[in-house]
């Protein structure tokens, strides 16, 4: 009978644990750019562990923001924080905000001209001059050099633009800032910017949707949300002259040099990177964590996450259209993660 009892014991508070672990829900905001990959890596992981995540896909801006605000476990963002907004989110809750690397992507420079398939050839100077409104019609004599057997329209270009602060915006303007003198000096560099011309979408998801419904337009859009769409997209001009396809094989060749020369913190900027087969509009994207979290049983949850996805999340990458770590940078991850703590403790 005792033993009976003991057994039983034990059965209850195994369920209750499992039930606990099963009932665990992180809750994160932010990047759409990494939302194609982040939906997979939550469902793989809820099916292996039970942990839930409710990742809201708001755009990178609204991701520092909530992770500032502490109203999220967890933030994502392709355009990393500004030392000034780390110092305010560590003023208000009390503990430093980790940048972790999850994977690397593509931004694509995606058009609908009749007419022209797939071969359009863009230079970085002709994309900044055409979302300045200084070239306006699609057969300009700056695009029709670089595309010489293209029967290029003469019908007029329809900028589109993200509306809402976003990571995409920031690797789009960070390369635009690098390759434009005219750009850097106008519109500059960020995760929101003051458009010179152009139609607003929110979201990939909704400049994907302009630039699909607009004839004669043009924009940027993670690369994943191009495939799924089924919109064309430009091969652009590197750094060494060539002009490349985005390809998880040409955005590995631009974090090449960034991963012999990655910062402690993990933010780099990747955009106009060297080498022959690199792609100039590529970015790292994070996870925004804190480096100490109050919740014990999150923080194990999401110390345990983040080190599954250095792992086995890598493994869906390219299927995914993204491009999975170097090496290196992983490892450098990994020390980043293993020092997260819970209430100042280490996580066992």
């Amino acid at each position: 009978m005792k033993f009976q009892k003991i057994i039983s014991t034990l059965f209850l508070t195994v369920t209750f644990s499992m039930l606990a672990h099963a009932q665990l829900q992180l809750n994160g905001a932010g990047a759409t750019f990494p939302a194609v990959i982040y939906s997979k890596w939550f469902d793989e992981y809820k099916n292996a562990t039970g942990v839930q995540f409710n990742y809201q896909a708001i755009g990178s801006g609204g991701g520092i923001r909530q992770i500032s605000e502490g109203t999220v476990d967890f933030g994502a963002t392709d355009g990393p924080m500004t030392d000034q907004q780390l110092s305010e989110a560590k003023s208000k809750r009390g503990t430093e905000v980790l940048h972790i690397p999850t994977v690397m992507g593509a931004v694509v420079v995606c058009y609908n001209v009749p007419g022209i398939s797939k071969g359009l050839n863009l230079s970085g100077e002709v994309l900044a001059d055409i979302f300045l409104g200084k070239i306006i019609y699609w057969n300009d004599a700056k695009i029709k050099k670089d595309n010489p057997k293209l029967n290029l329209p003469n019908k007029a270009i329809v900028v589109t633009h993200r509306s809402d602060g976003s990571g995409t915006s920031f690797i789009f303007t960070d390369y635009l800032t690098k390759v434009s003198k005219n750009w850097s000096a106008k519109v500059g560099t960020g995760t929101s910017v003051n458009w010179p011309v152009g139609l607003g979408g929110k979201g990939n998801d909704g400049v994907a949707g302009l630039v699909k419904q607009t004839e004669g337009s043009i924009g940027y859009v993670e690369l994943a949300y191009a495939v799924k769409n089924k919109i064309l997209y430009a091969n652009m001009k590197n750094k060494a002259g060539n002009f490349v396809e985005a390809t998880f094989q040409s955005v590995s060749s631009a974090a090449e040099g960034a991963a012999k020369n990655m910062p402690a913190d993990l933010r780099v900027s990747i955009t106009d990177a060297a080498g022959k087969d690199s792609y100039p509009i590529s970015g790292f994207t994070w996870l925004l964590v804190y480096k100490n979290m109050k919740d014990e049983a999150k923080a194990k949850a999401m110390v345990n996450f983040l080190s599954w996805s250095m792992g086995k999340g890598q493994s869906f990458a390219t299927d995914l259209y993204y491009a999975p770590l170097p090496k290196a940078v992983v490892k450098m991850c990994e020390k980043n993660i293993n020092s997260i703590t819970a209430n100042g403790k280490k996580i066992k």
